[in-house]
């Protein structure tokens, strides 16, 4: 977030937060800013951290008003961190919390808008050499913890009026503050005004006054005095005659979340086709650029909105809450903007260069978007194809618990809902897990669909797959072999889904002790799986990974480091040079460099991706540890 433009009577508030880290006896130390909202709780946080920024090593804010974009946000500081281990059933946070215990420090988390203090309790870091600085509107914090963060002084708030609008006028600035509840946000946006239309603040004093009637009899949707809203009510009684886009933008950003909405990823949104719902209330912000461009201008004008860079827009939630209170048709406006969010989020989540836009929609999809529609679930699949399981999970779970509720137990849209949360649990680690929960998916398929329906195979393809990995590599062969005549009768021998039964037999017999039959049949795999899938696609290169693998284990190492050369080079461009899988290959090369006899070019490789791999998947990772005794195995034989 930017750092604050103005920020009056903050000192003694900031100079208490420094006293009160500095003089903290045990590390982490923890302060809570609390107070009502538009008191300027986040302000003075973000102002804090930019004074003292050059004291800290590590700076990172997290918007923790909802658990799903926390826990993004945990993988994000992962992923700074280079603990990007969301695998082998590893917590982020926990993984968070050996990075920061570790690092050198001091550093800073600043945790916005928490609503419920249960929500943070895993994220808190039990250690390290750092602060975490809370801004909450509950206020039952424990004293040592808390800092209420009060109004302003009369004196400051109409001194700041003062000078934010150039006008002298010492009783209307007095009484246009003491209208406002002395509310910074509010202050601000009465600046704002008088500075847009020129008016002075007497002026606006009375016009402020004779609204008042009006604006008391209207509803009390949350805990602040009713007449701080008339502030924004002037305004955007004002914006109405003159700029009505500018209204329909606030109106469409007040139904998603927040803070940093990617204004160019959802507007101009002309894909939308002319019976889209949102044409009657977006009209011309849906195709014209400068229509965006004059509503954004005008908003800014009145401080209703502000910049928080990469094209991105932010507004205070006081401000929604105005706005959709004063709207006749809300569910109507949340329609429309779900429907302009879910046209905006990509097609296709294994595509890496969308994996932004992704990101930015996130918190948007999570607030605005209803989990039965595709989109959410496709942002729940982008965030595993990404790395991030626990969070994928978070939503998979949340779309199952949608279709349960509206479609019932055995509708197949639900039955591929438990299907996404087995998978995505599986691929956070917890395998024994994963092959009870599929082993539900697939008695419901068979029972609703049918043993031969393509779906129900799936399902049974990953139920083996889950059981290999829980350690059972000779039920999983069995299940797969029992499995490919059917899949061969149903979808055709060369089908996709085909050739990933049969990449996943011929994992299982290796694993069942029968290496040289896994390398035969993966060989044969590896060409059809490029003329199917395409050479670069994951599938491809997983099944060339594999077949690397048990060439290896079938006794030709030098074949396997030669075949995992061109894998590592195609696995980093497809997936990024620290993804898990990019991560695995690098560790084989190693491998199979130092069985085939190059000791000191394996130690070497082993010295390059261990400390990336440590950092992602954590030390106790059950690959990682084979892999350091495997370093120390050809250190030994290298006389190191």
């Amino acid at each position: 977030m930017p750092r604050p433009l103005r920020l009056a009577g903050r000192e003694a508030l900031l100079a208490e937060i420094e006293r009160r880290f500095r003089e903290a006896g045990a590390l982490p130390a923890m302060l809570v800013l609390h107070g009502l909202g538009g008191v300027g709780k986040t302000s003075a946080a973000l102002e804090y951290a930019y004074r003292h920024r050059d004291g800290y090593r590590l700076v990172w804010q997290f918007a923790a008003e909802d658990e799903v974009v926390l826990s993004n946000g945990l993988s994000e500081l992962a992923l700074l961190l280079g603990v990007r281990g969301l695998i082998d059933g590893a917590d982020p946070a926990a993984q968070v919390h050996a990075a920061l215990a570790a690092h050198p420090g001091p550093w800073l988390l600043v945790l916005d808008n928490v609503t419920d203090p249960g929500v943070i309790r895993r994220v808190l870091p039990p250690a390290g050499h750092g602060h975490v600085l809370i801004t909450s509107r509950y206020a039952h914090w424990p004293p040592p913890l808390g800092v209420e963060v009060h109004t302003l002084e009369p004196a400051v708030a109409a001194a700041f009026l003062r000078t934010r609008t150039g006008d002298d006028d010492t009783e209307a600035s007095a009484e246009v503050a003491r209208e406002l509840g002395l509310l910074p946000l509010a202050l601000e946006q009465a600046a704002a005004y008088t500075l847009e239309t020129g008016r002075t603040l007497g002026e606006y004093l009375a016009l402020l006054r004779r609204r008042r009637t009006e604006l008391l009899s209207r509803g009390r949707p949350w805990e602040y005095d009713q007449p701080v809203s008339a502030t924004w009510t002037l305004a955007l009684e004002r914006l109405a005659g003159r700029n009505p886009e500018a209204i329909a933008m606030l109106r469409f950003f007040a139904c998603l979340a927040p803070d940093a909405i990617p204004l160019r990823l959802l507007l101009p949104a002309a894909s939308l086709t002319g019976e889209a719902r949102a044409r009657p209330l977006l009209g011309s912000l849906l195709d014209d650029e400068a229509a965006v461009d004059d509503a954004v201008r005008a908003l800014r004008a009145y401080s209703l909105v502000r910049p928080v860079g990469d094209g991105s827009t932010s507004v205070h939630r006081l401000v929604r809450f105005v706005v959709l209170d004063q709207v006749a048709e809300e569910q109507r406006w949340r329609a429309a903007a779900a429907e302009v969010l879910a046209a905006a989020v990509p097609e296709m989540p294994e595509h890496r260069k969308d994996w932004p836009a992704f990101a930015r929609l996130l918190p948007h999809v999570v607030a605005a978007l209803d989990p039965f529609e595709p989109a959410f679930r496709r942002v729940a699949e982008f965030l595993a194809w990404s790395g991030d399981y626990p969070t994928s999970r978070l939503l998979h779970e949340r779309v199952l618990a949608t279709r349960l509720e509206r479609l019932g137990p055995d509708h197949p849209d639900t039955l591929w809902s438990m299907d996404d949360v087995a998978f995505v649990i599986g691929l956070a680690g917890d395998f024994e897990t994963a092959r009870e929960r599929y082993a539900d998916v697939l008695e419901g398929r068979k029972r609703v669909l049918g043993v031969t329906d393509e779906d129900t195979l799936t399902a049974w393809d990953r139920l083996a797959f889950w059981t290999g990995r829980s350690g059972d590599a000779a039920a999983a062969r069995d299940l797969c072999a029992e499995l490919l005549p059917l899949r061969e009768r149903v979808s055709g021998p060369e089908h996709p889904e085909t050739l990933q039964t049969i990449s996943n037999l011929a994992w299982q017999t290796g694993e069942a002790g029968d290496a040289a039959a896994a390398r035969d049949r993966l060989a044969a795999l590896v060409p059809v799986a490029v003329r199917v899938y395409g050479e670069n696609r994951h599938d491809t290169l997983t099944i060339r990974a594999n077949h690397a693998h048990w060439s290896g284990r079938a006794g030709d190492p030098a074949g396997a480091r030669d075949l995992l050369v061109a894998v590592v080079r195609d696995r980093d461009r497809v997936s990024g040079p620290e993804h898990p899988e990019t991560l695995a290959v690098r560790s084989a090369l190693a491998r199979w460099t130092g069985e085939a006899g190059d000791h000191g070019r394996a130690c070497e490789l082993y010295e390059d991706v261990l400390p990336v791999r440590v950092r992602v998947q954590g030390r106790d990772h059950a690959d990682v540890r084979k892999d350091l005794a495997r370093l120390t195995h050809f250190r030994s034989l290298t006389g190191r």
